[in-house]
């Protein structure tokens, strides 16, 4: 089965377009070193839960976005090869990123079923 790294970061509104940016640039990256699929979704129905919910999970802010994303890999031996040449990618390195990276969430994950 595949592995997947999945993602929930908030961010700004005002910086959804330099988001959305660099994620085209990013998937471009990831799928270029071999991730089969690479994957951002905005968050269109995210309420704020009373005990747990994915705004509370990235403390976003009255004006901020939700956003939840993963990458698909063939292996976790793959991914781990995959995102140490990402790292290492001059094209995502420098520049402002368009959200608090300290609040970003992240994992990777073993695929079980997929229907």
């Amino acid at each position: 089965m595949p592995y997947v790294d999945g993602f929930v970061v908030p961010v700004p509104k005002a910086n959804l377009e330099a988001y959305k940016a660099l994620a085209r640039k990013a998937g471009e990256v990831w799928k270029e070193y071999g991730a089969i699929s690479y994957v951002e979704c905005i968050g269109d129905d995210v309420p704020y839960g009373q005990l747990t919910s994915f705004p509370r999970a990235v403390q976003a802010k009255e004006d901020e976005i939700v956003i939840f994303s993963w990458i698909v890999y063939r292996s976790r031996a793959e991914r781990d090869a995959i995102n140490a040449k990402v790292m290492a990618d001059p094209r995502l390195k420098g520049g402002d990123m368009p959200f608090d990276g300290k609040r970003m969430i992240f994992g990777g994950f073993d695929m079980w079923l997929e229907m």
